[in-house]
């Protein structure tokens, strides 16, 4: 005699809770593959790249390392430093490494990730490229690896603050923006400055609170790190490796009524916007 199987128990309301979270972020998983079919191929036009960053907004950092299928992020940022960055090129189709061209080579496109708090103002400077220590004295503005990074760059905003996990911080609207002649020539006049200490071998003497807006900080893996320089009398020297950096009070111009000035955080401005299918002046 067969026995009869017993009448399965009702799944708890938890069990069904849990269940419907897993297919949401499923489905979620799923528009975001459909959104950028091709991401790991660099785009063919500003269109094209323009479209994928807005796939993005309003998507968590842990959302983004699930469509890559890069491990989910640590809580603490401060362990997986640059982690978003790679993730937004791995997504967008960014090639250029640490190379010193922009991101998206055949776009001529720079891509920099810009912390926001709440109210739209960015949380820190921006790396813009490392300081080639041996060229800096034969090097001027025009054609320099800053000034090619700068020429156009591709800005996406992160939502974030000491309250927000980085897993839980949402992407922004993403935002193409180009120099002005007022602003190139600020930046210009801060670079000159800049290349003339360095060209002279000074960079272990140059402080951080030189230039207006431009400006250089150490840039090594740890203090013990040496790249190739020269000394003011032009001779070889293992020197600090240095960057470029971008101060807040230049990029929060660029962000100006973007935050909670003007509704809402970055993150809820994304939403927005990706909802109603337009992009932020």
């Amino acid at each position: 005699m067969i026995a009869r199987a017993g009448r399965q128990p009702a799944r708890s309301e938890r069990e069904r809770t849990n269940a419907a979270r897993k297919s949401r972020a499923l489905a979620a998983r799923l528009e975001l593959r459909a959104a950028l079919p091709s991401f790991v191929r660099a785009p063919s036009s500003e269109p094209e790249l323009l479209a994928r960053a807005a796939a993005l907004a309003g998507r968590t950092v842990a959302e983004l390392a699930a469509l890559v299928g890069a491990p989910a992020p640590p809580r603490d940022q401060r362990r997986a430093k640059g982690l978003v960055g790679r993730l937004l090129e791995h997504a967008l189709g960014a090639h250029a490494g640490s190379a010193p061209v922009p991101d998206f080579t055949a776009l001529g496109i720079e891509l920099k990730t810009i912390p926001l708090d709440r109210s739209g103002r960015p949380l820190e400077s921006t790396f813009v490229c490392t300081v080639p220590l041996e060229r800096m004295a034969e090097l001027e503005w025009d054609g320099s690896p800053v000034q090619r990074k700068l020429q156009r760059v591709l800005w996406i905003p992160l939502e974030s603050g000491r309250d927000l996990e980085l897993g839980a911080r949402r992407i922004g609207v993403a935002t193409l923006w180009s120099p002005s002649r007022g602003e190139d020539a600020l930046l210009r006049a801060d670079f000159e400055l800049l290349a003339i200490a360095l060209g002279r071998g000074e960079s272990e003497r140059l402080s951080a609170r030189t230039g207006r807006y431009l400006q250089v900080r150490p840039k090594g893996a740890n203090r013990d790190s040496r790249v190739r320089g020269a000394d003011e009398h032009g001779a070889p020297l293992l020197l600090a490796p240095r960057g470029f950096y971008l101060r807040t009070s230049f990029t929060a111009r660029l962000f100006v009524g973007y935050g909670d000035g003007a509704g809402d955080s970055a993150g809820d401005s994304a939403e927005q916007a990706r909802a109603a299918g337009t992009r932020p002046d």
